[in-house]
């Protein structure tokens, strides 16, 4: 980090980050038949439809699952097929198909979307009462798998599928591209991009190769998408476009809010409005449920921050009665925080149910599977898991996987840093914005550029939002200034210090004049 970066440094950097991707555009993308029993679902569900068998779809209650749930469900309202639908609820049902679900569905045909590969039970139940069971999911396939009648996971062994690092609602959408297929039908499958988009970025998906052209042809589908519920997001807040930061703090915790705080079915009917009237009707309660949200998660992670204890390599926090449907973003902020990966417990009837989330390199799910011998249950992937144990274990627990961590290193704990390097100020102009946006959408593999600043002078301060909790300086050095934002600041800094920080470079539109500005990530000193 010794060199100070130029202009041309920053493009080379950022090009340099996808000189291996195979796939620069939609027609690059594999074709469905790559996956492993794909034909055989699609076959079976065709017969379904054909001899007009009750067919039920299971999805989940996260983002991926609310719109996997909403893809499958949209092709089959095209094309005239009825079905039923369930999304599980977290508090009731728990995670996935389980025996009391298949029961109530009454169904000949189950397809499930973003979950099932862990559904032992289940298929079991499924095929001992004569109904078939479909599983498309994407979760890291346990050594136990179910004996359904297709399994459609890419990451299955025997599965030729060439990336298998794409999200459920992915693999649903290959479904209907089967399907679309064998029915020799003609429709549209880019009319799911918007939502494609949503869920890749929502589920942390890498941003490379075909996850990558799907989100950049998606976030353009997403700003002319005729769904009435991006109308109301837009007129809702103002929004004249959406961009790649929106849909990660904005639409993704809107959508997840409803499933972590009542029920996801208010999501997926907020995906299927049909007028904007409606869309509005459903999103002003969402946005209610996303409020209660925050408050929630305030309160859990002050309360994790009293066990964090810095000699540690990894997080492990739980309380009694902690909202079941805030751990895991209360996870994912104290391993941002703190740089290492973190498992919050909420404790109830005797059972912790954990939210796990890794940073850098860190395989989260493998470490959790190396204590499997005391688990209840467990399942995800390399960047996010669930875990469930006896409340009496989790002492345990924690001791045996903090001692696993204590094996991790600082090259895996920090890879995929967003700090690029130093830079001059007379290198942050609109050039340097236009670079960093031909770049976007950034996110897992491909994270936002970071920069260091050093010996600016502070010439203006100003606290700033209806909490007071926010700082907007002026920075200046060498007769140039420049604006900047600090948000939830934890250093005070005041007009006359020299200050170094960490920063990325945003876009500020202020009357028709775009300007860059930067977003302070840390103050790392001042004087």
């Amino acid at each position: 980090m010794d060199k100070v970066l130029s202009k041309e440094d920053v493009r080379k950097i950022l090009e340099s980050r996808f000189k291996d991707d195979s796939c620069i555009c939609l027609s690059d993308m594999p074709k469905p038949e790559s996956f492993k029993d794909i034909d055989k679902a699609s076959s079976r569900i065709i017969k379904a439809i054909r001899n007009h068998e009750r067919i039920a779809i299971v999805g989940d209650y996260d983002v991926d699952g609310v719109v996997s749930s909403v893809i499958l469900s949209d092709f089959f309202d095209d094309i005239g097929v009825r079905y039923s639908l369930h999304i599980p609820n977290r508090f009731n049902d728990g995670y996935g198909l389980n025996v009391d679900i298949v029961k109530k569905l009454e169904a000949d045909v189950i397809i499930t979307v973003d979950n099932g590969i862990s559904a032992v039970e289940a298929a079991h139940y499924c095929k001992e009462n004569g109904i078939d069971l479909i599983i498309t999911d994407h979760h890291t396939v346990p050594s136990i798998i179910p004996d359904a009648y297709a399994i459609v996971n890419p990451k299955q062994d025997d599965c030729d599928f060439p990336n298998c690092e794409i999200c459920g609602a992915q693999v649903a959408w290959y479904l209907v591209a089967a399907l679309k297929s064998e029915l020799d039908l003609n429709y549209d499958l880019s009319q799911f991009l918007d939502l494609l988009c949503i869920a890749i970025m929502a589920d942390m998906m890498e941003l490379k190769d075909m996850n990558r052209v799907m989100v950049k042809k998606g976030i353009v589908a997403l700003n002319r998408s005729r769904r009435a519920v991006f109308e109301a997001i837009r007129e809702y807040f103002s929004k004249t476009t959406l961009e790649g930061d929106d849909i990660s703090f904005l639409i993704a915790p809107l959508i997840n809010s409803s499933g972590r705080m009542e029920d996801a079915i208010y999501s997926f009917e907020l995906l299927k409005s049909k007028t904007i009237e409606d869309a509005i009707e459903k999103l002003e309660y969402i946005v209610h449920l996303n409020n209660s949200r925050k408050d929630e998660e305030k309160l859990l992670f002050e309360a994790s921050m009293q066990q964090i204890k810095d000699d540690e390599n990894i997080i492990v926090v739980w309380g009694e009665d902690w909202h079941e449907g805030v751990v895991g973003i209360v996870a994912s902020r104290l391993s941002k925080r703190y740089k290492k990966p973190a498992i919050v417990f909420s404790i109830r009837d005797g059972i912790a149910k954990g939210s796990a989330r890794g940073v850098g390199d860190v395989d989260i799910l493998s470490l959790i599977q190396e204590q499997e011998n005391i688990l209840l249950g467990f399942g995800g992937h390399k960047g996010a898991a669930g875990v469930s144990i006896d409340k009496n274990n989790l002492e345990q627990f924690k001791t045996q996987i903090v001692k696993s961590s204590c094996n991790l290193t600082t090259k895996e704990l920090e890879a995929g840093s967003s700090v690029l390097g130093e830079i001059d100020m007379s290198e942050i102009d609109f050039e340097l914005l236009e670079i960093l946006e031909e770049f976007e959408p950034y996110g897992q593999k491909n994270p936002k550029p970071s920069f260091l600043l050093r010996d600016v002078i502070v010439k203006v301060d100003k606290v700033i939002g209806r909490d007071r909790r926010h700082l907007k300086l002026i920075l200046q050095k060498d007769n140039l200034s420049i604006e900047s934002l600090f948000f939830n600041y934890d250093i005070d800094v005041k007009r006359g210090d020299m200050i170094d920080l960490l920063f990325t470079v945003s876009r500020n539109n202020y009357r028709g004049l775009v300007t860059p500005q930067l977003l302070i990530k840390q103050i790392l000193s001042y004087k």
